[in-house]
């Protein structure tokens, strides 16, 4: 991660045997820190004990290399000392990559619609861990090949799989080009080959700190392509067949993943107002397996509800963000949406369909710069919710890698309570907000350090009924005193006319609190925001209720979680 800085020893750290005096005592351990100052001529402090029992012995800020060496021999030459070592310096290695690209990667770092994704790298890279793009396959690309593993082509039918034959062991991508418009339906448009999975797979795994492109999310973890996608798309059965074998389970005729994934990426999708049970199943053996799915909500600016795999159960469905912090414009929304995460805008949306007039606030990743079939490898912008979704999947590599036991609902569920609010404006639906790498990351890893006090969650479902008043209880312990002037009442509650409801927060003692007034004018599903209440006369320990009260009827939804932060 670059070259540290050299930092001088002022102290050192003496460990004394258990029977010696100066193990426990720390009149003992100054008497010997002082006498070790005559004998070598420096000037020596006892400064504290340790946690793990060590003495911290201060040489001073004018202390040489040499003097360091004298005084660390002396206190080796004691019999009484068990060990001493220099008191070195730290650093955060969440520093900028050399990936000559990596200035354009604002989806990475950027405060306002960025991801905060270098300061997870501190703690977790996504080693050991792999991730199936399930895609157009692999366009090959020097800043991919040393973190791809093999994967497999599942298109079934030669003519779409333009290999000459059907599955096989070979996951390269041949190209998804069109050559006349109507070539794949009514309505289709001839267009080039977009090496779609290669891109994606650049912004999950792409080699990092190797002075060339870009830097991966998840620069530890491994990709696997596995092909889906040809002339004209891929079909539901080839799809499935794909999420089994990448998840580790079987097909009949395919031989086993020898490296099966733990996180799936899907950023692909059709129209279909229920999810086929052919994706549920296959889905639901590959969560069951342990694997993390993840799915593009859709580029219509639609409600996700009528697209598929994303409007299945048990998978992460990823809405599009601008650098902004903006819902992208082509962006799905909806219930449906767990989480947002960048997905870009290559154009404004009143600009010309197929333009590219703001690059910059794309999402740059690896490509090819064939028109059809491959040619040199390169880099271009895209955006989408296929670019929003790798993102995630990204970031659930991170944090299986961070903590081996997390099954796919803890992820899921992870990744949603520490996401923040958009910055910008979401109409219609976007999850819980942009996912946060690093505050995601530190909730797993039990790192987290919130800098008001402690955060407490319910994330269990609600049913909000119509004409009537159900609540959610969090139990608030470990407090000391009265609420905080400025409790934060984070809300995470789907519904499809937020303006019939009426939110309250109850206190212990039964005070309420409104949050939210009804609105007959107000029709915007969910209410996904973060309230700011002045409870210092309250008691901070006991039970605290999210009250909600529907005042109309034909609209449903439910709470899907909130939280207090003291």
């Amino acid at each position: 991660m670059g070259t540290l800085p050299s930092a001088p020893v002022e102290k050192v750290i003496v460990t004394y045997k258990s029977q010696a005096a100066e193990a426990g005592s720390n009149t003992a351990a100054k008497s010997d820190a002082a006498e070790k100052a005559a004998k070598t001529g420096e000037k020596l402090a006892f400064e504290r004990r340790l946690a793990g029992g060590a003495a911290l012995v201060d040489l001073g800020d004018s202390a040489t290399e040499q003097d360091v060496t004298e005084v660390m021999d002396a206190f080796r030459a004691d019999p009484a000392v068990a060990s001493v070592e220099p008191d070195i310096r730290a650093y955060a290695m969440a520093v900028t990559p050399n990936d000559t690209e990596y200035a354009k990667q604002w989806d990475l770092f950027e405060a306002t619609g960025g991801m905060n994704v270098p300061a997870a790298w501190d703690k977790t890279t996504g080693s050991g861990v792999t991730v199936a793009v399930i895609d157009t396959g692999y366009a090959a690309h020097t800043d991919l090949a040393a973190n791809t593993v093999a994967g497999y082509d599942f298109i079934s039918t030669s003519s779409d799989a333009r290999d000459g034959n059907g599955r096989d062991a070979d996951a390269k991508d041949e190209g998804d080009w069109n050559a006349t418009d109507g070539e794949c339906g009514t309505g289709s448009r001839a267009s080039n080959s977009s090496w779609h999975g290669t891109h994606v797979a650049g912004t999950i795994g792409a080699v990092t700190n190797n002075t060339k492109g870009i830097a991966g999310i998840a620069y530890g973890a491994k990709v696997q392509h596995v092909r889906v996608l040809g002339k004209c798309g891929g079909s539901s059965s080839d799809i499935a067949d794909a999420i089994t074998w990448a998840s580790g389970g079987s097909v009949p005729g395919v031989p086993a993943n020898a490296t099966p994934a733990k996180v799936i990426n899907l950023s692909l999708g059709g129209a279909s107002s229920t999810c086929p049970s052919v994706y549920q199943t296959a889905i639901n053996g590959a969560v069951q397996r342990g694997t993390t799915v993840v799915v593009a909500a859709g580029n219509s600016n639609a409600n996700t509800s009528g697209f598929t795999p994303a409007n299945c159960s048990n998978v992460i469905t990823v809405a599009s963000t601008s650098r902004e912090g903006n819902r992208s414009y082509y962006s799905n929304y909806g219930t449906a949406v767990d989480v947002s995460a960048p997905g870009g805008e290559t154009r404004r949306a009143t600009d010309t369909p197929g333009t590219v007039t703001t690059p910059e606030n794309g999402i740059l990743s690896t490509l090819n710069a064939g028109t059809t079939v491959q040619s040199t490898e390169n880099y271009k912008p895209y955006q989408g919710t296929s670019m929003a979704a790798p993102h995630i999947a990204g970031l659930a590599a991170l944090l299986k890698s961070a903590k081996s036991t997390l099954t796919p609902a803890d992820i899921e569920t992870a990744i949603k309570s520490n996401a923040r609010p958009l910055p910008g404006t979401c109409s219609g639906g976007c999850g819980s907000g942009i996912a946060d790498a690093a505050k995601t990351v530190d909730a797993v890893t039990g790192t987290t350090t919130p800098p008001t006090g402690t955060t407490f969650t319910n994330g269990t479902d609600v049913t909000i009924v119509d004409n009537a008043t159900v609540s959610s209880s969090i139990a608030v312990t470990g407090r000391t005193g009265n609420a905080p002037s400025a409790l934060k009442v984070g809300v995470d509650i789907r519904h499809t006319w937020r303006g019939d409801l009426v939110i309250d927060l109850v206190a212990p003692d039964g005070t309420v609190r409104n949050l939210k007034a009804s609105s007959s004018s107000d029709s915007t599903d969910n209410v996904i925001t973060t309230y700011t209440v002045d409870a210092s006369s309250e008691v901070a320990n006991g039970t605290w209720k999210l009250q909600v009260r529907d005042v109309a009827s034909g609209d449903t939804g439910y709470i899907n979680s909130w939280s207090l932060t003291f």
